[in-house]
């Protein structure tokens, strides 16, 4: 008898599975491509036309946290209770394409659109930089915009259609491609960014956007239950359904800790993240050699990223998470007192993104572990909105910080090192409770 898996109603064989992680590779490489492409090519534009850390921060960051506060419940809500015979997540994925690829195009053109509407107005030439940076933000906005539901319901058509037990090694080959994405990038592109960056991201949003449309077009959901249905005189519209989204989203304090521990956890690389790119040129490191320690620690990632999701699946992801996080955080602490120079702020920012990757791997199915199936884009809406109002208040102040001290980038370390201390310790309150409502053999998510 031939061996099969089950994802709610999908049966697959080994054949059949093959072919559905295939399919969602593809789309997660044109994802990746965009991911790792577009931030530091951005950044390098942006610092071309002299915005400062604050608006950096303001736009890279916060912006997005913004529009994904209001977006992200109502996608996920949405989703969550809709049926086609696309099923409930393909049909909004599969929009975020064209509008992704149109507003790379736009941002790759930025400079050229804003010279031109800057001589049409007539504006005087101290006006021209920021000119750019306004066309430049408003494609950067659209893009938002369709990034936020992707993101949203990428994660959960993985939750819909993968087997709960491979789910921790699915996550290792998306790593793995990821990783890929990330090699190709800092290894071939990133050295000539300040000079073709038109060229790589118009290149990028085309990719994504056929790789998006071929993976949705190609994956099968299944069958999902039907939404409830209100009675006869229920109150119905978007209050009530504003209530009923807090309800379960907020109203049990296990949830309230499972958000604060994937919370912390991403804010905590947020701030080397955000301006690694800016740091290696304070601390004397090329844009050249920065490109080359992220391909060399990314090809120490891809060693590590099968191994780390067969780990994930036999340990479990919170395990995972805490052992990572605590090393992450001494890490850290060792770089904001012991960068002095390039070989030093490459060693420490190296580890920074090995060790950010093994929890990225190890623990990213946390959400589909911990959360109910049935429901989980609400949940992961509502942890994601919970980061997104980090992001806001990190990218705005710690702009506004690092502008005040003179852009000491040092700062971003010891920071980083803070919030991996609060993100361990909530992901060890999580743990606790987890084993309490059966642990690795019978629990169940509360609702």
């Amino acid at each position: 008898m031939r061996k099969t898996w089950r994802a709610g109603t999908l049966t697959y064989t080994t054949g059949a599975l093959v072919v559905l992680f295939l399919w969602l590779l593809i789309g997660d490489f044109s994802w990746q491509m965009k991911e790792r492409g577009t931030q530091p090519v951005v950044q390098v534009m942006l610092r071309q036309f002299k915005a400062s850390d604050f608006l950096t921060g303001f736009m890279v960051l916060s912006l997005p946290a913004v529009i994904g506060i209001f977006l992200t419940p109502i996608i996920s809500y949405r989703s969550d209770r809709h049926r086609s015979r696309w099923g409930r997540r393909i049909p909004f994925l599969l929009a975020t394409a064209p509008v992704t690829t149109l507003s790379m195009c736009g941002m790759a053109f930025s400079p050229i659109i804003g010279t031109w509407l800057h001589g049409r107005m007539g504006w005087g030439p101290e006006s021209l930089n920021l000119t750019v940076i306004l066309v430049l933000g408003i494609f950067w906005t659209l893009l938002d915009f369709a990034t936020v539901v992707a993101t949203a319901l990428f994660g959960a058509l993985v939750n819909d259609v993968v087997p709960r037990a491979l789910i921790g090694r699915f996550y290792g080959l998306f790593r793995v491609v990821s990783l890929m994405a990330g090699i190709i990038f800092n290894s071939l592109v990133i050295g000539h960014a300040e000079a073709y960056y038109m060229l790589i991201l118009t290149g990028v949003g085309l990719l994504f956007g056929l790789g998006i449309t071929v993976m949705c077009l190609a994956v099968k959901e299944g069958e999902y239950p039907a939404p409830r249905v209100p009675v006869p005189g229920e109150k119905r519209g978007f209050l009530v359904a504003v209530k009923a989204y807090a309800r379960d989203c907020f109203s049990k304090p296990y949830y309230l800790w499972v958000y604060a521990a994937m919370g912390f956890a991403l804010l905590a690389f947020g701030p080397v993240n955000l301006y690694a790119i800016y740091a290696r040129e304070s601390f004397g490191l090329s844009l050249a050699g920065y490109g080359k320690y992220i391909y060399i620690a990314y090809g120490c990632s891809l060693l590590l990223a099968y191994p780390l999701g067969w780990m994930a699946d036999r340990f479990h992801p919170l395990r995972m998470a805490v052992g990572t996080l605590a090393v992450y955080a001494v890490v850290m602490a060792v770089g904001y007192f012991g960068i002095v120079g390039p070989k030093s702020f490459g060693l420490v920012f190296l580890l920074h993104i090995v060790l950010s990757g093994c929890y990225f791997t190890g623990a990213a199915a946390l959400g589909p572990m911990l959360f109910p199936k049935l429901k989980f884009a609400e949940f992961a809406s509502a942890g994601a909105v919970l980061i997104a109002i980090g992001n806001i208040l990190l990218g705005l102040l710690l702009g506004s910080f690092l502008d005040l001290l003179g852009h000491d980038y040092r700062y971003t370390f010891g920071l980083g090192a803070v919030i991996a201390l609060l993100a361990l310790g909530s992901t060890l309150v999580v743990y606790r409770r987890f084993q309490a409502l059966g642990g690795m053999q019978g629990y169940v998510a509360p609702e």
